[in-house]
């Protein structure tokens, strides 16, 4: 509980990712539920089968640019603690997105007139917050400017959620 509560202040920007050494079974509990959650909220969007899919590409696309990344900077060293961190914060979001699509739907059935318009509201903050909440780990990790950090975590962000749903359209 202590090494999850170290990983979740990352996402008040708080801790470096390089000094956390995530155990093994850690690991794959973030995954685990990175694939459901991400499934979850892919199934209520769309298609159980397509949103699987979907969240399956985002996975690898995931898992490939942080290689990516690593690669370029020199830092392979730190593959568990950089996936690990952005999986725990995504993790984090992802409940949130469960949690507004839950309160999307029960505007609707409470019928009130803006609830499309504060759903987007919530869901482009999120966003926003899951792109700083990344160029701040890239930042931390690689020692980039600011600037570099969150072209790299735009990319990120592109490469990950933009590419699946492009493949999916196809």
């Amino acid at each position: 509980m202590n090494l999850l509560i170290k990983y979740l202040s990352l996402c008040w920007f708080r801790n470096n990712p390089i000094e956390l050494f995530p155990s093994k079974a850690f690991m794959w509990k973030a995954v685990i539920f990175y694939l459901v959650s991400g499934i979850i909220v892919e199934s209520l969007i769309a298609d159980p089968a397509d949103g699987t899919l979907e969240v399956s590409l985002r996975t690898i696309m995931a898992f490939s640019s942080i290689a990516a990344y690593l690669l370029y900077f020199k830092k392979w060293q730190y593959f568990n603690q950089m996936y690990i961190a952005i999986f725990v914060c995504e993790n984090f979001i992802m409940t949130l997105a469960t949690m507004t699509e839950g309160l999307y739907f029960y505007l609707v059935m409470k019928h009130y007139h803006y609830a499309e318009e504060v759903s987007i509201a919530i869901a482009v903050g999120l966003v926003i917050w899951y792109i700083a909440i990344v160029s701040y780990i890239l930042r931390q990790s690689f020692m980039t400017k600011m600037s570099v950090s969150v072209i790299l975590a735009f990319s990120y962000f592109v490469l990950t959620y933009g590419l699946p749903m492009l493949f999916m359209d196809i």
